[in-house]
């Protein structure tokens, strides 16, 4: 069975076979034809971790696909009282067709995925949000910045600095990575990548130097600094930040056409000012509407591969 889980699952082929997959089926939608490609499937939908775009655009995207998404929260579900992963897995996946989960542990994620009779796709969880940089690499693809681009992420090295490695690494552009001390990527995802990296012949920067990391790159990206379920080092985090926002004075250090990239929810004033988040460069709501585009792709994706499977 194959499923989404983190991006060094999957080769850089089919990584692009799905963001061109993507394309297609946005190119349809903007023309007001919406294929049934999933007709009559259900999505059931995981949320142990709450999130706007993530509910929206799996709910939306299955609904254009032809199916049907179910929302079940933490207190939809026995897993609150106890109820083990495997259990869990193994009675939905005999009920629906395919099953996203946003939650907190990847070895969570990855027990149901081993227990699964379906597909199961990663929402997110603390190690990787890999549907985000399907997203994201959709919207360079768009903007002409996919052809051997320099990318600059400032910030956290959080889920979303992991799954920029895993990108870069398979498809084989150039990271730079800046992060206060202290708070560095996994050493064991960043040996990873740089492994993955041989092979691809991708360039990675690790650096605590925010500057560094942004000269003359063609796309600059970040996130919050502290993420959900890091409130309490929030104050912490303002002071350990402090010099690491993108604001237009650092955004002048990359490439002219450079463009800015965020997940969102953004903290304006925090990691980036309201002067980039706003401005000309930016491209993040574009990026927003892709995760609707990029995700229908890996369902569309994933159906096919299982029925390749049940055929052979």
């Amino acid at each position: 069975m194959k499923h989404f889980l983190t991006l060094r699952d999957f080769s850089k082929e089919e990584i692009l076979e799905i963001i061109d997959l993507a394309i297609s089926i946005k190119k349809e939608a903007k023309k007001g034809e919406f294929v049934p490609y999933l007709e009559g499937q259900t999505l059931a939908m995981i949320f142990e971790k709450s999130s706007t775009r993530t509910r929206v655009s799996f709910e939306v995207g299955i609904y254009q696909l032809g199916g049907i998404g179910l929302f079940l929260s933490k207190n939809d579900l026995q897993l609150g009282r106890g109820e083990p992963m495997k259990d869990t897995a193994r009675v939905i996946s005999r009920m629906v067709d395919m099953v996203m989960i946003r939650t907190y542990s990847q070895a969570k994620l990855e027990e149901f995925a081993k227990f699964s009779k379906v597909p199961v796709i990663n929402g997110l969880t603390d190690e990787y949000h890999p549907v985000q940089l399907m997203a994201d690499y959709m919207t360079m693809i768009e903007h002409r910045k996919e052809n051997n681009p320099v990318v600059a992420y400032i910030g956290d090295g959080n889920n979303m600095a992991h799954s920029w490695l895993m990108l870069a690494s398979k498809l084989g552009f150039e990271l730079r990575i800046a992060t206060p001390k202290g708070y560095e990527p996994d050493s064991k995802i960043v040996e990873d990548a740089f492994t993955f990296a041989k092979k691809s012949g991708a360039e990675i920067l690790l650096t605590n130097d925010p500057k560094e990391a942004v000269r003359d790159a063609d796309v600059v990206t970040t996130d919050v600094w502290a993420s959900m379920g890091q409130e309490d080092e929030y104050e912490k985090r303002l002071k350990d930040f402090a010099g690491f926002m993108v604001d237009s004075t650092l955004m002048q250090l990359a490439k002219k056409d450079a463009i800015f990239l965020h997940c969102l929810p953004a903290h304006r004033g925090e990691e980036v000012s309201e002067e980039v988040l706003e401005g000309p460069q930016s491209v993040v709501f574009e990026e927003a509407e892709n995760r609707l585009h990029a995700q229908k792709g890996i369902m569309v994706w994933l159906d096919r591969q299982r029925n390749k499977s049940i055929q052979e």
